[in-house]
């Protein structure tokens, strides 16, 4: 039995075509794997830990090894479980929506929690950067207003699925499997709805050998 992800990235709910393409696929997905367990994680309904002050002094003085308060361990603590939770999964599965051309700022925040030394990557002088989540397929629908399709001057302004696929390989995923809903806004509801229909059928299709 694997364990599915399944993370939600937009606060829009049933008005989110991210998350209705990503909805079609984990459904897809249970349909053929009834057995798997699947957990959602909605970032903007859960309280993550405050990546501040404390939770950075805590960082680099246990990881060092320097001298610790009991405050500090209980933030890092914080930090750790929720970093051990993402990387218990077997798979992934995330629902993204571009703002202002990236990513929400509640999805930042969980990767700037999670992406940390020692836990998701490692660094060597021989080696260099090595992502330590590997083996694992991870699928995103993004989701975008306007159109940024590749080869053109507006490929520049998608500053959305470039960072997400970058950190996600950074990690150390390769498997990273993906459906654009594009645009949602500029082109008009109707050709909206047809964008995200036929990104629907294309995510039921995909969840059959994920």
């Amino acid at each position: 039995m694997s364990k599915l992800f399944y993370i939600q990235a937009s606060p829009r709910a049933g008005r989110s075509h991210s998350m209705a393409v990503a909805d079609a696929f984990v459904e897809a997905y249970r349909e053929n794997n009834p057995t798997d367990e699947i957990v959602t994680l909605d970032i903007f309904k859960r309280e993550l830990v405050p990546f501040d002050g404390l939770a950075v002094q805590a960082k680099y003085t246990i990881l060092h090894g320097q001298k610790h308060s009991q405050q500090e361990v209980n933030a890092w603590k914080a930090v750790e479980a929720i970093i051990e939770e993402f990387k218990s999964a077997d798979k992934y599965v995330m629902a993204v929506p571009m703002w202002n051309f990236g990513i929400p700022y509640r999805l930042k925040h969980y990767i700037d929690i999670i992406v940390q030394p020692g836990y998701t990557f490692s660094y060597t002088p021989e080696e260099g950067y090595k992502g330590l989540v590997t083996g694992k397929p991870v699928f995103v629908a993004y989701a975008r207003g306007g159109e940024y399709p590749p080869g053109t001057d507006y490929e520049a302004f998608d500053l959305q699925k470039r960072y997400l696929e970058m950190i996600l390989g950074f990690m150390g995923f390769t498997d990273i499997r993906s459906i654009v809903v594009e645009p949602t806004l500029m082109g008009g509801p109707e050709v909206a709805k047809a964008k995200r229909e036929s990104a629907i059928e294309k995510a039921r299709q995909m969840a059959k050998d994920f």
